[in-house]
This record gives structure tokens, sequence and C-alpha cells, in this order.
């Protein structure tokens, strides 16, 4: 398969490292021909990215990556619209003020754990964008306090670790829900950070499926080959869209580069008719 689109793609409206314009111009340079820009819990990217995306001639889909309650594991579910989805960004206010009380806890954890930093250190790296663990692990490392963003989420922010702090999430079906109400499609994120053996997510899937859900990301960089061998197989037996992108924030976050992992423009067809089916199906409600 070529990879000619990278469906999976941070900015600097979330945890990027990249302005909407400048990942838009960094795809076109990879020689992509369709991007989707899926920030977490935001859609603010969306309208700078879809400008300067038509103008390079790339096709942009309108997405965003809503962090879902899962235990013990971690869910994101990827929504992608047709267009910026009007209203979305208001419905998810009370998520992202979850993301802002969250990042001063986990300061004060790292504090109480004896390391130094503050809150004006962080805000300095977020600039407008939303306060996320990716901001403290960058203030982690200028500091000096670890070397890189896998000891940064080793030692203190992932989950289980002494300085994480959980945050306000939906629901996986208010999650599936939201999006289809914008006439959305969601697809299952990088289905490994679950922490399910392969039976406990086939069932999982299965009821995911049964709730809305309409695909599974299985080309993904830290995905293993018996990885995408599983989770294809689970796409193609309950008829699910197989999607994939590199979850791009930077060239400092797992080594990948837009368009190392991705589909072709078939994949991206399937998703524009999915989606054109489901506002069909809202306007007729």
């Amino acid at each position: 398969m070529q990879i000619q689109a990278d469906l999976h793609i941070h900015t600097t409206a979330s945890d990027g490292d990249l302005s909407p314009h400048e990942i838009v111009l960094l795809a076109k340079t990879q020689g992509l021909s369709a991007m989707a820009v899926t920030d977490h819990d935001t859609t603010s990217g969306l309208s700078e990215a879809m400008t300067d995306a038509e103008k390079l001639g790339i096709t942009l889909i309108p997405g965003i990556e809503i962090s879902a309650v899962y235990d013990p594991g971690t869910l994101h579910i990827l929504g992608y619209f047709s267009d910026i989805p009007l209203g979305l960004e208001k419905a998810l206010s009370d998520v992202q003020h979850a993301r802002a009380k969250r990042a001063p806890k986990i300061i004060e954890k790292l504090n109480e754990l004896g390391v130094r930093i503050t809150l004006d250190d962080v805000m300095q790296i977020a600039g407008d964008a939303q306060l996320g663990r990716p901001h403290i692990a960058k203030a982690l490392i200028n500091n000096g306090s670890v070397k890189n963003f896998e000891e940064a989420f080793s030692r203190y922010l992932a989950k289980g670790k002494p300085a994480y702090i959980d945050k306000k999430k939906m629901t996986w079906d208010e999650a599936l829900v939201l999006i289809k109400a914008y006439g959305g499609v969601s697809v299952l994120a990088h289905p490994f950070t679950l922490c399910l053996n392969a039976n406990e997510l086939r069932s999982f899937v299965e009821t995911l499926a049964a709730h809305g859900l309409s695909g599974i990301e299985v080309y993904y960089p830290e995905h293993t080959k018996a990885q995408k061998k599983l989770y294809a197989s689970i796409s193609r037996s309950l008829n699910l869209l197989t999607t994939g992108g590199t979850d791009f924030h930077g060239s400092n976050r797992n080594a990948s580069m837009p368009g190392d992992s991705g589909v072709d423009m078939e994949t991206v067809d399937q998703i524009f008719r999915l989606i054109n089916k489901n506002r069909k199906q809202l306007k007729q409600i």
C-alpha cells in the first residue's frame, strides 16, 4: 500500500510542536496528498489548517481526538468530519477546563517529589495551546530533570506514575454519540494502549461497533506486525474502516514524520463516503 494520507496529526492547538500552518507545509514537503488534523479535545486549529491545505492542494480531513474513560489502559477516539463541526468546540468546554485544572495538580505532585518546575515554566512552552502533559515534559527536559519525552513519561507523567493526575473525561459512548451528532466518523486510536489481550480487544471493539464505532487505527508507528495483523483482522470481521497515521506531535516524539504511517487515498474516499452517509441520516432525523 502506498501511503498517501496521514490521518493522525497534532498541532500547537493542543500539544503539537508545529502550528497548523507549519504542519500543513511539512505534510506537503513529505509528499502527502491528504492529512487529518486531530488535536486533543479541540477543533481550534482546523480553520488555519484547512485554509493552508486548500492553497497547497492537500485534502484535509477536519478531525479531533477525544480522551475517554477507560481502565486500566488509555482510550482515545478519533473523529473525522467533512468540515469544521460548528458547536463542537463549545460542547468540549468541560473537558478543556479539566485539562487546564490538571496541569497545576501535576506540577504540585512533581514539586512534592523534589522536581523544581513551575506553572510559568509550562505556560511559556504551551503559549495559547491547551496545557497538557507534553508541555510539562518539555519543561522537565528544559530544566534538566529528564533527558527526553520517554523518560519524562516513564518516570513521572504516564498513567500509574508518581506525578500522574487523571482528568475528567467523557465515557466512550458519550464520545461516540458526540462525534456522530456532528456527522462525523469515529475511529479507535492506537488500540494497544487499551492494554487488552486479543480476545478482550475483539470483544470490546464489538461493543464499540455496536454503539457506532466506524473504524480502527491499524497502521501506527508503535504497532508491531502482529498487532497490525490482529487489528486488521478485527476490522475486517466487523466491517470497519482500517485507518492509520503517525500521531505526529513533533520530531522529538516517537521518531516519526508525517507519512511514515498512514493509508492510501482509497481509504480517505471511504471515510468521506461514510461521513456523507452519516450526515444524510442526521438530516432525516
